[in-house]
């Protein structure tokens, strides 16, 4: 397929408003582009979500916003340079749009090929398997001199783009693609090109987290391969999630709750096969742990303290869902800012395994020997995990390190006595769970429930800031908070789509809390998310979520959501979590409910 026709299927698919006409539209996209090689389909699916690579992998292309400028410049000519295309990006507000208002394909000569790869190969059109190979050759550029070798391959790409493709290939670039196609989209896309049930789509995806395999798959093989994709030792999965909840709630619905402590950390996914076909420098079978994020990135560098859990503990291949905890000199949780600490590191990690140790704690196993675990009930799945983990069948649960205690009962007041020993114990609360629920990835329900104490904090996005003053007018504050709407997030978690601005609801702003230092880091952070200014204040994107505490919640019609905080406190940056998983309006009004 011609990248020309791809930007030509996407410029329709953005023009239409009307979901149905949008899955329409990707269905016949899937259609043509599964007519040709089998790669192509793959790509193709992904290349309509934005994406590059599938979800689960940690590739990245690693391009800033400079080095796209630069690419942007060299290929619309000698009198363009970076400068010229950030500012018309200030007057036009879009980089697709901007890249589409150059008249590219002038640089001939060896210049234009200067970045070699796939597409250095003049005489014909641009392919997408051609952008999508030059762009894993980007992607795989490292060391000294990378850069430029990404600015360089990137300015070949566009100066064979035509205003269109130059529009997407920009956004893909900088994964703003934004065409109105979200994972739901292209879900229901694919059932509808290859003849194959929803469910059926809905189900390998949540096992492989990759939408071009699962397309190629349901092309060849229909519903019998896609009920063949399982889960696999070192691709991870979206991880299950949780809502607010009573026990009030939880009992009327399940009659009875499984109780486990709520710990103040970070969640980890580990995959670990004990031995594999590979072998190490004795002959003898090398094994391989990897532990994953929240988000699905890789972080297992930085948490050797897992691994060496793992390699100690586990026998089988197995694919256990937990946290991981920072803790003191005595074994006490410490606060989730610090674990985060531990995740950033990517250098001298030995020495910040000693300023912030960290141990992992296990609540649910997806994958033990062979078998996925994914649709057992939560009662089967935890005791495979106690199996995975009790290394001598005489110990009792309790007195296993990294296995996370789950209590079954439907009685208040013992919950809230378990409730009581866990923030006893240091921890945040407790998290209340259907014992018949089975795994469902990425999907925040009614089968797990947070309850947390009676002192909140809220994640909130930040959508505005100020510039400071003096001494801090280099610096960004008083940012501005917003929450979701209920009604309009639903919509966007069923077609995977991101937040928008007009979905969210401002609360209030803080300035507190925030010393210089970190106030360097925020700015730092929040900086490339400005989409616009007028004096001192600032427009942000939605792409940042704060963690922030306060004294009440009160009724006000100064913010669009109707309620403000009271004053706030900037706790930490949710780092962990993306715009579309911050609190909501009906939480905000729930909790200012409780406090009446």
């Amino acid at each position: 397929m011609e990248f020309a026709t791809f930007a030509d299927r996407a410029a329709a698919i953005e023009a239409e408003p009307a979901d149905l006409e949008i899955v329409a539209h990707v269905t016949a996209l899937l259609e043509e582009a599964g007519g040709e090689e089998p790669q192509t389909l793959e790509i193709v699916a992904r290349f309509v979500q934005g994406r590059v690579f599938p979800a689960w992998e940690s590739t990245t292309l690693d391009v800033g916003p400079n080095a796209c400028y630069e690419a942007i410049a060299r290929a619309a000519g000698t009198n363009v340079d970076a400068d010229d295309v950030e500012e018309r990006l200030a007057e036009i507000g879009e980089i697709g749009d901007v890249a589409a208002s150059y008249d590219f394909g002038g640089q001939a000569g060896l210049g234009a090929f200067a970045g070699g790869g796939a597409a250095a190969d003049d005489g014909g059109d641009l392919s997408v398997r051609e952008v999508y190979e030059t762009l894993t050759d980007l992607a795989a550029a490292e060391g000294s001199g990378s850069q430029d070798r990404k600015e360089d391959l990137l300015f070949g790409l566009f100066n064979r783009c035509s205003s269109d493709e130059a529009r997407y290939l920009a956004r893909l670039v900088l994964s703003e693609m934004r065409i109105g196609v979200g994972e739901g989209s292209v879900r229901d896309a694919i059932a509808e090109a290859f003849g194959v049930p929803e469910d059926g789509v809905e189900r390998a995806l949540q096992v492989s987290n990759d939408y071009g395999e699962v397309a190629r798959v349901a092309r060849d093989e229909g519903r019998d391969g896609l009920d063949a994709i399982d889960l696999s030792i070192g691709r991870p999965v979206q991880a299950m999630l949780a809502q607010a909840g009573t026990v009030t709630d939880a009992l009327e619905e399940w009659d009875e709750a499984a109780v486990e402590w709520k710990y103040d950390g970070a969640r980890v996914q580990l995959h670990h096969d004990p031995g594999s076909s590979d072998t190490d420098g004795d002959g003898e079978a090398a094994g391989e742990t990897r532990v994953f994020s929240r988000n699905m990135e890789d972080v297992t560098d930085a948490l050797p303290e897992v691994v060496e859990f793992a390699a100690e503990r586990l026998g089988e291949p197995t694919i256990l869902d937990g946290e991981v905890v920072a803790i003191d000199d005595e074994g006490r949780p410490l606060p989730f800012q610090e674990v985060l600490k531990r995740f950033r590191r990517k250098h001298d990690v030995a020495r910040a395994r000693e300023d912030v140790p960290v141990r992992p704690v296990f609540f649910d196993c997806l994958h033990a020997d062979g078998e996925d675990l994914l649709e057992a009930p939560l009662t089967t799945r935890h005791d495979r995990l106690e199996d995975v983990l009790v290394d001598d069948p005489g110990r009792e649960p309790e007195d296993v390190d990294g296995l996370s205690l789950l209590w079954y009962t439907d009685d208040p007041d013992e919950i809230e006595s378990i409730d009581a020993d866990a923030l006893e114990a240091g921890h945040e609360g407790i998290m209340l769970k259907n014992p018949d629920s089975a795994y469902s990835p990425g999907r925040r329900g009614k089968n797990w429930r947070k309850r947390k104490p009676d002192v909140e904090t809220l994640d909130c996005v930040v959508t505005g800031a100020e510039w400071g003053e003096g001494r801090r007018a280099t610096f960004l504050g008083t940012f501005e908070l917003s929450v979701r709407d209920e009604d309009d997030s639903e919509e966007l978690r069923s077609s995977g789509s991101a937040v928008e601005p007009q979905n969210l609801e401002t609360v209030g702003k803080v300035a507190t809390g925030i010393t210089d230092e970190k106030l360097e880091e925020l700015t730092d952070l929040l900086e490339p998310h400005i989409a616009a200014e007028e004096g001192q204040e600032v427009e942000l994107e939605p792409q940042v979520v704060f963690e922030v505490g306060y004294e009440e919640i009160q009724t006000s019609p100064t913010y669009s959501s109707g309620y403000a905080l009271r004053f706030p406190r900037f706790v930490g940056v949710r780092s962990d979590k993306r715009p579309e998983d911050a609190d909501t309006l009906e939480r905000l009004e729930r909790l200012e409910r409780l406090r009446e």
